[in-house]
């Protein structure tokens, strides 16, 4: 059942690119926002308790619903459920949407239009020149495919699609903590624990899915090349869980690719390039954990 679910639900997800707005659910940051007021409350605490806590509140309705609804209908309700459950938990933005918009604006020369594109897809501050710009977007897609759609398959194969939203409420109480943390919104000593308490938990839940990612980028590219980047010892010894899962990500992605510049390629032709073969290398990843997670279904080894 769930692998049917998985299969109409990433096939919605690719197709109904008009619908991707209801995913970004701007409406959870007020209650986040709420969790994090009542935090401070109980400031003496470990910060991960109220963090967690606010994480179940999350994903008690939609264990409710399921609970309730799922069993009815022979079974044909849960399939519905599990294909609404998994549309809203991957993104909320889509990965090859980003990259036709960066494209675009490369190709028109905007320095505006690229530098919004840019930002779309690295979720931090724009690098000011350009090569650097390039190669921050090539491993930033290597890095949100995982947080956005690799990392959401695989708690939703292994323990169904309340798993999968559970990881998607991390994710968006994480990023709201970043948030609050850098806008200075909450109190300093407690809005930077309760910072840190999210991406922990966060880091915890992608640890698993990031490094099967990165062994499947290897395999969807070149294959030498990433498994050297992945044997590279890191020298950030005080970087979080999340940190290194990223910076494996980022490494072994942009090493699976191997793009080598040509002599003859523009700035912006390289641009292009870079942005369409890391698209392309998800997308490929992406066709061997179907396949794969479809073996394993035909074998009982998943429901």
């Amino acid at each position: 059942m769930n692998l049917i679910a998985l299969l109409i639900g990433l096939v919605i997800e690719r197709l109904a690119t008009q619908w991707f707005h209801w995913r970004r659910m701007r409406w959870l940051d007020r209650i986040i926002d709420f969790g994090f007021k009542q935090a401070e409350r109980v400031a003496n605490w470990p910060p991960l308790i109220p963090v967690i806590l606010l994480a179940a509140l999350l994903v008690l309705p939609v264990f409710a619903v399921i609970f309730s609804l799922g069993g009815t209908l022979s079974g044909f309700t849960y399939l519905i459920l599990a294909i609404v459950v998994l549309f809203f938990s991957l993104g909320p933005k889509d990965v090859g949407e980003e990259v036709d918009e960066y494209c675009k604006a490369l190709e028109s020369g905007d320095e505006e239009a690229i530098h919004n594109a840019v930002k779309a897809i690295v979720e931090s501050d724009v690098p000011e020149d350009a090569r650097e710009r390039i190669r921050a977007v090539e491993e930033s897609i290597c890095v949100q495919a995982n947080n956005h759609l690799f990392a959401i398959v695989f708690w939703f194969v292994l323990l169904g699609p309340l798993a999968a939203w559970a990881y998607r409420v991390t994710d968006l109480i994480r990023g709201r903590a970043v948030f609050n943390a850098a806008r200075g919104e909450a109190s300093e000593g407690n809005g930077q624990h309760l910072r840190d308490a999210a991406v922990s938990l966060h880091g915890w839940l992608a640890w698993i899915p990031a490094r099967l990612t990165a062994v499947g980028y290897a395999t969807a590219g070149h294959f030498d090349e990433a498994i050297s980047a992945m044997r590279v010892p890191t020298e950030q010894r005080d970087a979080t869980l999340s940190e290194h899962s990223e910076n494996l990500l980022a490494r072994v992605g942009t090493a699976a690719l191997a793009l080598v510049d040509k002599p003859d390629e523009s700035i912006t032709e390289r641009g292009v390039r870079g942005a369409i073969a890391a698209n392309q290398l998800v997308f490929r990843l992406l066709i061997i954990w179907a396949v794969i997670i479809s073996a394993m279904t035909l074998y009982g080894l998943t429901r």
